[in-house]
Order: structure tokens, then sequence, then C-alpha cells
């Protein structure tokens, strides 16, 4: 799963995203959380808009091995992100959060 979060910081609010692993049988059960973000505002377009600093997933398709992010960037553009789900996995176990329980 993708979730979005916020930080409060000197300078207003920070969105991020993260990422987590549920078990496909039982999805109350999380395997896997990050132990940091994956995905933060680095552009022009996702630090200045109607809302400063902002990267807000709005949805993932999986074609094979390959993720397209749809996400909002500052609350005025739309925007895409691509990655590989291998890729994604092997970060996730490499960033597993052990205290998530």
């Amino acid at each position: 799963i993708l979730y979005h979060g916020v930080r409060m910081t000197a300078s207003g609010c920070l969105y991020r995203l993260g990422l987590g692993l549920l078990d496909l049988n039982d999805p109350t059960k999380l395997l896997a959380r990050s132990d940091e973000w994956v995905f933060a505002p680095q552009e022009d377009y996702e630090i200045v808009g109607e809302v400063d600093k902002v990267v807000f997933p709005c949805g993932w398709v999986s074609e094979g091995d390959n993720l397209r992010l749809y996400y909002g960037g500052a609350d005025k553009r739309i925007a895409l992100a691509t990655a590989r789900l291998s890729e994604v996995m092997e970060w996730l176990e490499k960033h597993n959060r052990p205290d998530w329980e």
C-alpha cells in the first residue's frame, strides 16, 4: 500500500509518501512498513502551488514489473512517477521498520 503523511516544520506542513505491505490473505496484517519516506516534494511543481510542499498520491497502476504512480504536486499539478515493482519491494525489504507492530 502507499500512504501519505504530514509533518509540521518551521516553514509549514510537509507531505510525503510511505509504503507498506499487507498480507494477501489477511489484509488486516501488516507485514512491512517503510522506516523512511520513499517520495517527498523535490521539484518546483511539488514545492510551490496552492498548498506548498505536497506530493499527494492518488493511485497507482501495476503492469508487470512497471508501476505508475499518479499524484498531485503542491495541489496545483497532476504528475506521474514511475518505478519497477521489483526495486520497490527490494527497497521496502531494506527499509522495513522493525517496530511497526
